[in-house]
């Protein structure tokens, strides 16, 4: 099993938050079981990275494994071998290999000719790991996920993609509010409505952040201006400057749960004052990707079944 898309793991989400909490618990009380003693993760970066850096090395580090930095420049791809002969050298050395990089396509190729588990560390459409432990956040904090509303607010990017799949897959009403040139991806947008009205839920896309707000539970926005858009930082501030999550927005919600998943510009997307209000649970997600993606990790290299059906 691959974990490129959120949909990868959509049958599997409620034993993968069960054991993030399991293993969130552990933590609290000092105890780290090594699952994956002498287990190898290669992490290929293509852009830079804090938290998913972090977090997978600190995942395999308290599941008695180890993990491998390597950038870009680090891996022969950079010299022209092919995405097809490095991904098969490397799943003869390595148990799992996540990829952080510029082109979705080129993490699909990866995994067509790796022969262990990829995971998508974050590519220009999708950020499932982000995702999916946000989704455990938000479970966490609520008791459920089913019937709530989550509003998304600002540039309909790969962590909007994701979400949208993540929250229709777990009957999550969604209301994404975004400038008519920053819409998310069409294909994306349809499947997840195909999805939601299976399990009883709502995708809405719009243009008016005041809309999408109305009755939401919680509001969760992202940068503006992603790696790679520096060229494009005037004509973004302009268009976005709209699209702000200050507190007169937060107001209109339904005293809602505030998420970024972070760096965050304080001032732009959010406000310092929304980003350290109660309502915000900004860290307490960061500190979750963690905790699922050692779920994750154990799920794909643990031919034992520790994740019990």
């Amino acid at each position: 099993m691959d974990l490129i898309s959120v949909l990868d793991v959509a049958d599997e989400i409620g034993r993968i938050f069960k054991k993030s909490q399991e293993m969130k618990g552990e933590v609290r009380k000092g105890v780290f079981m090594e699952h994956l003693k002498n287990r190898t993760l290669a992490m290929i970066f293509e852009k830079p990275s804090t938290r998913t850096r972090v977090s997978f090395e600190t995942a395999m580090t308290h599941l008695g494994g180890h993990a491998i930095y390597l950038t870009n420049i680090e891996t022969q791809i950079s010299r022209g071998e092919s995405i097809s002969d490095t991904a098969i050298t490397l799943s003869r050395y390595v148990d799992c290999i996540m990829i952080r990089a510029k082109r979705h396509n080129d993490i699909v190729e990866f995994a067509a000719s790796s022969a262990v588990p990829v995971i998508n560390g974050l590519s220009e459409l999708e950020h499932p790991c982000q995702i999916l432990s946000d989704l455990f956040t938000i479970e966490e904090k609520k008791g459920g996920l089913k019937g709530l509303k989550l509003a998304y607010v600002g540039d309909g990017n790969n962590v909007c993609n994701s979400l949208l799949l993540g929250c229709a897959v777990t009957g999550v009403d969604i209301s994404v509010a975004t400038p008519n040139m920053y819409a998310p991806d069409k294909k994306i947008v349809e499947n997840s409505k195909e999805i939601a009205k299976e399990n009883g839920s709502k995708v809405k896309t719009l243009n008016d952040p005041e809309a999408a707000v109305k009755g939401a539970d919680i509001i969760y926005t992202d940068v503006w201006i992603s790696m790679g858009q520096e060229k494009e930082k005037e004509k973004r501030l302009k268009e976005f400057k709209t699209y702000q999550i200050d507190m007169a927005l937060v107001e209109k919600a339904n005293d809602p749960l505030v998420m970024h998943c972070l760096p965050a510009k304080r001032g732009f997307e959010i406000t310092d004052e929304v980003l350290s209000s109660s309502n915000s649970i900004v860290f307490d997600q960061a500190e979750n990707r963690l905790h699922v993606q050692k779920a994750l990790l154990c799920l794909l290299l643990d031919e034992k079944g520790m994740l019990e059906r």
